[in-house]
């Protein structure tokens, strides 16, 4: 220690250990006396202070508002030395309507609002207590709660409220203090009282029916929680994420459009900043279809309108504003109280358990306090009993006293009354000697011993002090329970990309160079057979499209090798092109090994056991796989094993009791059972399917149905339906039957395909060039025939693919602009 010029001490410390209790000091200021509400009151103390200076101040719900300046000035010139913004800001809180569920501040003026708006300044608004804020007040002038100094000891304030009402529950909190905050969500009154009813009957009921009473977060602002199991954890451990969703609903409008309509959002969600966010995203493209978003909010309720275009899912705009806005929020729910000055993270019983602790503490005070008054009270009403039976005595004994200490005296040695009754003798008014006043002092102390005999069995008995705790519960439920306003619906998987996406048949074009892209089915209206078609792809020289497919966007796309591997994508994620766009390299979409191609596609919604895929080799083998053995998320698995020389040219999805057809270039067909093929494993080689004659090769594979036809498409752009019936069932492994009458003009067959009227044919040319006809206009012809013309083609030209639509309508399709030939 050593001694400064002013002959003060100076002591040497050690700087780290300074440090760390300071701030140790400052955080457990912070978490104590300013960012965690109480468990037995649920307030912070700022709170507490403001409700408090407003009952000394006479601001009940029966008397005028005062201005919220003179309540604020109040609470910190005598209980709160912080700034007045902070003590007007926790004031203006507890009267909003979208912050408190159950608002314990009446406000007057402009208290802000749900679109952020500020509120008015304190000077400007008034305020007085709610009619709940009572109940948090109720007896507090009877000794039921701890009093304390103030911050400079001139007054003394509450260390706790008697709260009669479970406030940290029903209102909720939240706060941020050092290294913890606490967020607990507000809940129905009603629900609270019932779980606090079924503990004080049954105190070891399971958590499991508690939380079929209380069923979860109420807000004020309504809005839909979505599921169970997040409410279960935060109820079971204290925290949990619960997804609350804005409630909307789809409205039709005229001539087929529709507007998304907001009624509710989230929980401490910015109307204001809502709608701008949502307007920014209709700006950015990121949101497409919105063509109007009004806020027609009025008196009667919230109304946000978002109209959309004709064209517009109003499912999928409504998906794509639930992921990128705040249309659906995560109220992570942190149950932190302090809970004997020290703070704690609460299970939902925990929470309900301490508070009807602080009941029986404020119940057992009060009821102290009140035998206490009423034994005060028969004691001088004894005294004025024994006056009253010797009133003439008393009276003469008075009179001839000298002075009101010697009258005092002589009462108490003869009549054997202690001070206080004797003081209540002679301050008695002459009124109270009629004999109305004699009977109601009389029935006045009957009624005390009765109940001083009731307090005395409320102490002696813990199920009556709980009795009374719970009839007083059910009071509170009776005056302000309402019904929920939060609605707990069953929960949604959170949103795949597959839910922002539209849902819509495309075109998907793969070139022989391996160039993919797609297109909505729309962009290629139909034509007549025999037309030109319209240009579908621009490929660069050498380059021509080489498969064609049609698939929901929402749909998993498998991609069959020539080398016997699968891929998968989802339709969206294949990029979608311009019409006359080459694409883009198919490596880019799916990682396909150094000399593969892709020879087949099948487009599916689920993998499932009831399907099979059945995969047809360009040497005749055929192989049947159970669906869901492909159900796996890794890319480029072995599908067949297949012989040096020879590739998979089709697959076939089936059901496993159809029976399937195969076509080969030189025009021959051969029909056999599908149980002729049983199924096999990923990597299995497959049976026969049928014997080639040499040079010949499978170009397609089908699967035979009731009534449906066979469509033959040659490479000279010939082709003939033919009926399925002309085609007799044979066994699998035989050379088949002629199927077309092969000639230098139709050239050999590409493809076949088991198509019915109704449907409609897609071609496409080496150059590009793709026709949409409808398979109905395609003449019905025997088997040994050429077939007639489906498309014309330009010298040197060849048609390279086909595919279906199945129920497209022509009707439907708009017309195009574009190169027609």
């Amino acid at each position: 220690m050593a001694v400064n010029e002013g002959g003060g001490r100076i002591l040497p410390i050690d700087v780290e250990k300074e440090m760390r209790r300071s701030y140790l000091d400052y955080a457990m200021s912070v978490i104590v006396d300013r960012a965690l509400p109480d468990v037995r009151d649920g307030l912070k103390p700022v709170q507490r202070r403001i409700l408090y200076a407003m009952m000394e101040l006479g601001l009940r719900p029966d008397q005028p508002h005062r201005k919220s300046a003179r309540i604020t000035g109040d609470v910190m010139g005598k209980y709160h030395p912080h700034g007045d913004a902070a003590i007007y800001d926790a004031m203006v809180r507890m009267a909003q309507d979208f912050s408190f569920r159950y608002p314990l501040v009446d406000g007057h003026g402009n208290f802000g609002s749900v679109d952020g708006d500020p509120p008015a300044h304190m000077r400007y608004t008034e305020a007085r207590l709610s009619p709940v804020a009572l109940e948090m007040l109720r007896d507090i002038d009877k000794e039921t709660v701890d009093f304390g100094p103030n911050f400079d000891g001139n007054e003394e304030q509450p260390a706790v409220l008697p709260a009669r009402f479970p406030n940290l529950l029903v209102n909720g909190a939240a706060g941020i203090a050092v290294g913890m905050a606490t967020n607990i969500p507000p809940h129905n009154l009603g629900e609270v009282v019932d779980a606090l009813v079924r503990l004080i009957d049954k105190p070891d009921t399971p958590a499991e029916d508690l939380f079929k009473i209380v069923k979860g977060p109420d807000f004020p602002t309504g809005a839909l929680i979505l599921g169970r199991d997040a409410i279960r954890q935060a109820y079971l451990t204290g925290r949990g994420h619960i997804r609350v969703r804005a409630k909307t609903e789809i409205e039709e409008m005229d001539r087929g459009r529709y507007r998304i309509v907001v009624h509710e959002i989230p929980y401490m969600v910015n109307k204001a900043q809502l709608i701008e966010r949502i307007a920014a995203l209709a700006r950015e493209k990121r949101v497409e279809g919105i063509t109007d978003l009004r806020d027609e909010s009025d008196r009667s309720g919230m109304r946000i309108a978002i109209e959309l275009r004709r064209d517009a899912n109003p499912r999928v705009v409504l998906n794509q504003l639930l992921k990128h806005s705040q249309l659906e929020e995560t109220f992570g729910a942190i149950m932190i109280a302090l809970v004997d000055g020290e703070p704690r993270v609460l299970t939902l019983r925990e929470m309900l358990t301490e508070y009807l602790k602080h009941q029986r503490q404020v119940v057992e005070r009060r009821t102290r306090y009140e035998l206490r008054k009423a034994e005060e009270r028969a004691h001088i009403l004894e005294g004025l009993r024994i006056a009253l039976a010797h009133l003439d005595e008393i009276i003469r004994l008075i009179r001839r006293a000298p002075d009101e200490p010697t009258a005092k005296q002589q009462l108490m040695e003869r009549y054997g009354l202690s001070d206080r009754q004797a003081q209540a003798i002679l301050e008695m008014q002459l009124r109270r000697l009629t004999n109305l006043e004699r009977e109601k002092i009389e029935q006045e102390y009957q009624e005390l011993v009765k109940r001083i005999a009731d307090l005395k069995a409320i102490l002696a008995d813990e199920g009556k002090l709980f009795g009374v705790i719970r009839t007083e519960l059910q009071e509170v439920r009776g005056r302000f329970a309402d019904p929920r306003r939060t609605q707990i619906v069953a929960d949604e998987p959170e949103l795949e990309t597959e839910d922002l996406i539209a849902e819509q048949q495309v075109v998907v074009t793969l070139t022989r160079l391996g160039y993919v892209k797609r297109l909505p089915v729309d962009t290629y209206r139909a034509q007549r057979r025999g037309g030109r078609g319209i240009t579908a792809v621009h490929a660069k020289e050498g380059d021509f499209v080489e498969r064609l497919f049609v698939a929901s966007t929402h749909s998993y796309v498998l991609f069959f090798t020539n080398r016997g591997r699968v891929y998968r994508v989802r339709a969206h994620e294949i990029p979608e092109g311009s019409r006359t766009a080459r694409g883009t390299a198919a490596v880019n979409v799916v990682p396909l090994q150094p000399e593969e191609q892709v020879t087949a596609t099948i487009a599916i919604r689920e993998y499932d056991e009831g399907h099979h895929l059945v995969m047809v080799t360009r040497k005749g083998t055929v192989k049947k796989t159970v669906l869901s053995e492909f159900d796996t998320p890794r890319n480029g698995i072995i599908c067949i094993t297949l012989d040096e020389d020879d590739d998979l040219v089709d697959v076939l999805l089936t059901d496993g009791s159809r029976e399937l057809v195969l076509v080969t270039a030189h025009g021959q067909a051969i029909r056999f059972p599908e149980e002729d093929v049983r199924p096999m494993g990923r990597a299995a080689r497959g049976v026969r399917g049928i014997r080639l004659e040499p040079g010949d090769r499978v170009v397609s594979a089908g699967e035979v149905q009731a009534g449906s036809e066979l469509l033959v498409v040659t490479a000279n752009g010939y082709g003939k339906r033919t009926a399925l019936d002309q085609y007799r069932r044979t066994a699998r492994g035989g050379k088949g039957i002629r199927t077309l009458n092969l000639t230098d003009k139709t050239g050999e067959v590409i493809d076949a395909r088991v198509v019915r009227p109704e449907e409609e044919a897609m071609l496409i040319s080496s150059r590009g060039v793709m026709i949409r006809i409808s398979v109905g206009e395609v003449s019905v012809q025997g088997r040994i025939t050429q077939g007639v013309r489906l498309m014309r083609l330009a010298e040197g030209e060849q048609v390279v693919a086909a595919g279906t639509l199945i129920g497209a309508r022509a009707q439907e399709i708009p017309e195009l602009e574009g190169d027609e030939g």
